[in-house]
């Protein structure tokens, strides 16, 4: 998936009201971009961050940029996009790319299911039972290579795994699929310590046969592609 404009780069400023950001460019000027993430962006929202920027001319938005990257100035990027790992993934699965998911050859984004609820998406085949695919995009980092999800606390994201349970006694295959969007990591662990509630609910899920599939990506200011799949801790 590559960025629709090319990036420009920028320091944080400040990160605030969780989809607000200012930041100075290159030329002086100070702006505020758009923050598509609801996390706590631990670790990545400090002033002086250097950042890479989305502008656009859309006169539909009222903000003409988007923070897309963290630089972290040693050859590593972090994509900050929660947007970006469904775009990428409707790719790479319609490609066939992910191995573990290959078999399937029909793919829907956002379909209902559950009680009022989407799954990212639906994978059908013939002869197969029918996949359904939650994506959560992992940005959170506090050991060196280890990657970390959730980086806040996620009743969101306790209720799918139980309805991703439920498809599961209902006779289809169901996955949580965890996109690291980070370039420094070689490992994934849930954070227990940030929300208990999710760690039980992903054991409860994993009892049921609710399955992990952990990939990373390669990431660069022109774009983001799935990258191989990733060990958990």
């Amino acid at each position: 998936m590559r960025f629709e404009t090319p990036l420009v780069p920028a320091r944080l400023i400040r990160r605030y009201k969780r989809f607000l950001a200012d930041c100075t460019l290159e030329d002086g000027r100070e702006i505020t971009a758009h923050c598509a993430n609801p996390g706590s962006m631990m670790g990545l929202a400090a002033p002086h961050t250097k950042v890479w920027l989305e502008p656009n001319d859309d006169p539909k938005k009222k903000l003409k940029f988007g923070w897309r990257l963290v630089d972290h100035e040693n050859g590593h990027f972090t994509g900050v996009d929660t947007s970006v790992p469904n775009r990428a993934l409707k790719a790479a699965l319609e490609a066939r790319q992910i191995p573990t998911l290959a078999a399937y050859s029909h793919v829907r984004a956002e379909v209902k299911y559950g009680e009022n609820s989407r799954i990212d998406f639906l994978l059908s085949a013939d002869g197969l039972p029918d996949c359904y695919v939650e994506v959560k995009s992992v940005t959170l980092s506090r050991q060196p290579g280890l990657a970390e999800f959730p980086d806040s606390v996620t009743a969101r994201g306790t209720k799918h795994l139980g309805e991703l349970a439920a498809m599961v006694d209902q006779g289809h295959r169901a996955m949580m699929l965890y996109l690291v969007q980070r370039t420094d990591c070689e490992r994934f662990a849930l954070a227990a310590d940030i929300d208990p509630a999710y760690a039980q609910a992903f054991d409860t899920a994993a009892s049921h046969g609710v399955e992990r599939l952990i990939h990373t990506t390669r990431i660069t200011p022109e774009g983001v592609e799935v990258g191989p799949e990733l060990p958990a801790a």
